[in-house]
């Protein structure tokens, strides 16, 4: 059963959140997927993590990976070449595509591919200006400015 949300009260009262509310109106109309490959999300730290997409069979130039800001892409398509006749062909090796949705000041840091698992590694690294900080309070009454307060502009006329 999908409920469609109606946001609209929400701009009422808030600025900016564009984005998060057209994130939440997009995952509620994906289309399920057939769950292929499977993959984890870990936290590995408390600015760091790891996509772990097992992708058994497929070699690392058979995998493009795309980095956009806020959207990561995970692709892989096998060369269509001569493996010999299946008995059994028990092992996937269709096209697919993957997306995953990054937040905001999120990159990838590394990505490998190992025992057929690929581990892609984010960080979320914000920008200085974006750090919390201390603002240093200094006690007792205003500086007084000492001297003559110069003209910023234009020069004085005499």
């Amino acid at each position: 059963m999908r409920t469609n949300f109606d946001f609209s009260p929400f701009f009422r009262s808030s600025v900016g959140f564009d984005r998060v509310f057209d994130l939440l109106e997009n995952a509620s109309k994906l289309e399920p997927s057939d769950g292929w490959p499977p993959y984890d999300i870990i936290r590995t730290g408390e600015d760091s993590y790891r996509i772990s997409m097992a992708v058994a069979g497929f070699a690392e130039d058979e995998l493009t990976l795309t980095y956009q800001p806020n959207l990561l892409v995970v692709a892989g398509a096998r060369d269509d070449d001569d493996r010999g006749n299946f008995l059994y062909h028990g092992i996937a090796d269709s096209k697919f595509e993957r997306r995953f949705e990054l937040a905001d000041f999120v990159e990838v840091a590394e990505a490998r591919l190992e025992n057929g698992v690929l581990a892609i590694d984010l960080r979320r690294e914000l920008p200085e200006e974006m750090k919390p900080r201390r603002i240093g309070i200094t006690m007792g009454t205003q500086a007084q400015p000492t001297g003559k307060a110069g003209q910023i502009e234009h020069k004085q006329v005499t």
